[in-house]
């Protein structure tokens, strides 16, 4: 369940919460005391929305999640329509960076899961170059998923970040989250990646036009069968059906 003081926004199957910013959130995962939020968050961007209508087990897993921003600029959109106010879109991959900054200045321990290992090894350097206290990692190839829950859990981390990819990383984090309901998670897709330089993030013009969609699939072509989601949401948007 969402926090009581978040004003929430449905979006088809998912609820939404309206965060005013990307500091309110921060300051939700990790108070001011150093204190944890236990439970996790999930990025929603219509990709997600679109999902989540066709697949019920996708729609219930991403409820599940205590903490659902607004991440994609359509989702964005319809919330401000319907909220009457200004809510501000929330990057996956910012949120995550400033999150690692937030868990360096109280010294919360961080566990990584996901990605390549050679990835994740930079990830792992270049985060303990900025203080943050990575207390255990495991790359995206394990066999064993019992062992990574133990072995996190030995860890003595608090918050774990999750880069396997959606919806792979959400359905990993509903089953660990039950054995470690102390902890903190979040699904950060491909955010290893570009924090380690190994895929380029949209130039800085583009981000602030809301044009990452765009220039992702310029840069991927194979995504277009993605976007076409995109397409259908902003449809069903147009046509009060969402």
């Amino acid at each position: 369940m969402m926090q009581d003081n978040v004003d929430r926004v449905q979006i088809g199957p998912v609820q939404v919460g309206a965060y005013l910013d990307q500091q309110q959130l921060l300051e939700t995962i990790v108070n001011d005391q150093g204190q944890i939020f236990a439970g996790s968050a999930i990025a929603i961007n219509p990709e997600k929305v679109m999902t989540a209508r066709q697949d019920q087990a996708v729609a219930q897993m991403l409820q599940q999640a205590e903490i659902r921003y607004a991440d994609g600029i359509g989702v964005v959109v319809v919330m401000r329509l319907r909220l009457k106010r200004a809510i501000q879109r929330i990057p996956g991959c910012e949120l995550w960076q400033a999150l690692m900054l937030r868990c360096a200045r109280f010294q919360v321990p961080v566990y990584l899961v996901g990605a390549k290992p050679q990835v994740l090894a930079q990830t792992k350097d270049k985060l303990l170059q900025q203080q943050v206290d990575v207390v255990g990692a495991t790359d995206g190839y394990f066999n064993d998923e019992q062992q990574v829950i133990e072995s996190i859990r030995q860890s003595g981390a608090q918050v774990i970040s999750v880069a396997m990819g959606s919806p792979k990383q959400e359905q990993f984090i509903d089953r660990c989250k039950k054995q470690l309901p102390a902890c903190f998670f979040m699904g950060v897709g491909g955010s290893y990646d570009v924090f380690t330089g190994n895929v380029k993030r949209a130039p800085a013009l583009w981000c602030k036009l809301h044009l990452e969609w765009a220039y992702r699939l310029v840069s991927q072509p194979s995504r277009l069968g993605r976007q076409g989601k995109l397409f259908h949401y902003l449809w069903l948007v147009l046509r009060g059906r969402l």
